[in-house]
This record gives structure tokens, C-alpha cells and sequence, in this order.
């Protein structure tokens, strides 16, 4: 069983940057953020191999958005900049046992709870 904690969500004005946090009880393969806005489908916006580090992102927050990760504290990290409305939404950390995860936003089994970022415009 593996617990997500996550922590770091809130309101923003557009522009503006927020950093999420999210702490596993236990490293596994990949961890990664997704994100599910009302009346739309969950989708992976990041993720990180966290064993060399590779990262992956959603084309909507390239350039905007950072995951990191701290091993030692099995963390993982999502820097939000240049925050737009349209990332509204309820953010979720997950993680993933399978080596797959490094290729696609799916088999990720395990779910925190959520935090919500909410950005006005």
C-alpha cells in the first residue's frame, strides 16, 4: 500500500505561480500530477522516472510547469508559472510500479486525495 500526500494548492490570479508538493510513503517507479477540471477528464499533465529522473510533460504546460523530485524525502515536486485560468482544476499526485509508466500517463495505480488550484483571471 502506498500513501500520496499532497499540499501547496490555493488561488492565484493569472500570471501568478504555485508550487505543489506530494509525499509518498514509499519511492516507486514513476510519480506524476494529474489534473481533472469540472465536466472534463482527468489528464496526466507530469510525470518522472524518479530512478534517473526523466520527465515527461502535457503539451499545455510545457514551458510553464517543472516536476522535481527529492529522493531522499520521497517528494515529488510541481512548480506552476505563468498560471492561466484554464488550469483550474483539482490537481491529484499518483504513482506507478511499472516500467511503462516512463512512456505514457497510464498505469499509475496509486492516488492522494487531491488539492485544488484555482486561477482567476
Amino acid at each position: 500500500h502506498v500513501q500520496l500526500v499532497e499540499s501547496g494548492g490555493g488561488s492565484v490570479q493569472a500570471g501568478g505561480s504555485l508550487r505543489l508538493s506530494c509525499a509518498a510513503s514509499r519511492s516507486l517507479y514513476c510519480m506524476g500530477w494529474f489534473r481533472q477540471a469540472p465536466g472534463k477528464e482527468r489528464e496526466g499533465v507530469a510525470r518522472i522516472v524518479t530512478g534517473g529522473g526523466s520527465t515527461n510533460y502535457a503539451d499545455s504546460v510545457k514551458g510553464r510547469f517543472t516536476i522535481s523530485q527529492d529522493n531522499a524525502k520521497n517528494t515529488v515536486y510541481l512548480q506552476m508559472n505563468s498560471l492561466k485560468p484554464e488550469d483550474t482544476a483539482m490537481y491529484y499526485c499518483a504513482a506507478s510500479r511499472s516500467v511503462w509508466c516512463s512512456t505514457t500517463f497510464d498505469y499509475f495505480g496509486y492516488w492522494g486525495q487531491g488539492t485544488q488550484v484555482t486561477v482567476s483571471s
